[in-house]
Order: structure tokens, then C-alpha cells, then sequence
């Protein structure tokens, strides 16, 4: 749980709405705000020296983006990208840090919401380890389809590309589309005008 959007707006905070392939922040500047994600879907990444993007993380709803970074003394190590039309949150991170001073209560849901982050992360990591392609794919869309809170099968569309599901699980381009075509095949997901459905 992170703070309130009640508490966010108390204090100031403002909303800004984001396009598909829009940067919330970069890699390597100095995290001035809290940001926290009220529609839509946030991609934290990074790049390698050749350029190949590395996809750290997918953010829905209600998640704050990048707040841990706040409490050190050093710049984002990743960017947080748009993946469709968002609508973000953001307060200055001195009156957040004012604020928190005198409602020291609410580090403990600040706590929480990285805690569950961590977790969702372990989660990811041992999911992306296993060694089939279709078992990395199929648990990797089960975990974004669950956050979500859908139930019935086929009824959430992916918001990834083919080439971020790649990025994200660490398979190549190329094994991911011919392995979702055989996930297709076998009923475990669909695929109507380009987009997966699950």
C-alpha cells in the first residue's frame, strides 16, 4: 500500500497525464518526486552498452514508481517508461519528507509497498529462471492478469509488445513469437487483432 491519493492532493501533489512511450524520469537524474500511478501501465528499464533494453519491471495501478529511490542519496538507476496513457501523481520530495515528519505513521505503508515490490520481484526473478520458454511466458502473464484482479480467461489484454515480453522473461525475440503462437495452439492464451489476451 502506498500513500493515499487523499494525502497526495492534501500536500500538493499535481496529475499528469502520459503517452505511450513517455518518460516519467531517466536513468541517472536525481529523483526529486513521489510518484504514484493512478491508470495505466509504467515499464521501469535500462539499456545495455549495445542497446538491448532490459525490462526490470511492469507497474499498474495504485503503484508508486521508483520511491525507494527517494531515501538515498543516489540517481535512478533505471527509467519509468509509459506503456499506455497514464495518469500519474507526483509530489515534491521535500513536502513529502515534511509531511512524513510530522505523520511518521505513514513510513510503515511506504515499508509495505517496497516490501511488496521486493516480493514481486523475487517472484519475477524465479519465475524468469526456469528453463522452458512456454512455463517463463505463461507465468509471467498470470502475474500482470492477477494484479489486474481478472478472473475469467481470455479477458485481459496484455499491455506488452512481443519484444518487451522477450525483454522481461529474457528470451529472445524470436523464441517468444513462435512460443506464444504455440501457447495459441494449446488454449493457453489468445490472439485477436495482434494483442494477447489471457
Amino acid at each position: 500500500m502506498s500513500i493515499t491519493e487523499r494525502i497526495l492532493h492534501s500536500i500538493g501533489a499535481t496529475e499528469q497525464d502520459y503517452n505511450p512511450g513517455d518518460y516519467i524520469f531517466r536513468e541517472n537524474s536525481i529523483p526529486k518526486f513521489y510518484y504514484k500511478l493512478i491508470t495505466g501501465n509504467v515499464k521501469l528499464n535500462n539499456y545495455n552498452s549495445d542497446g538491448k533494453e532490459f525490462i526490470q519491471n511492469i507497474l499498474s495501478n495504485e503503484d508508486a514508481i521508483g520511491e525507494s529511490m527517494l531515501f538515498t542519496e543516489k540517481v535512478y538507476p533505471i527509467n519509468a517508461v509509459a506503456l499506455n496513457k497514464c495518469t500519474v501523481i507526483r509530489v515534491c520530495k521535500i513536502t513529502l519528507f515534511s509531511y512524513l515528519h510530522i505523520h511518521p505513521e505513514l513510513y510503515l505503508d511506504i515499508c509495505k509497498s517496497i516490501a511488496n515490490r521486493l516480493y514481486r520481484k523475487f517472484v519475477h526473478m524465479q519465475k524468469i529462471s526456469s528453463h522452458n520458454a512456454a512455463e517463463r511466458l505463461k507465468e509471467i502473464i498470470e502475474m500482470l492478469k492477477n494484479e489486474q484482479d481478472y478472473h475469467e480467461p481470455f479477458t485481459y489484454e496484455i499491455p506488452l509488445t512481443r519484444m518487451q515480453l522477450a525483454s522481461l522473461t529474457g528470451l529472445c525475440l524470436e523464441t517468444t513469437i513462435r512460443t506464444i503462437k504455440k501457447m495459441e495452439r494449446d488454449n493457453i492464451l489468445q490472439i485477436k487483432n495482434r494483442k494477447i489476451l489471457i
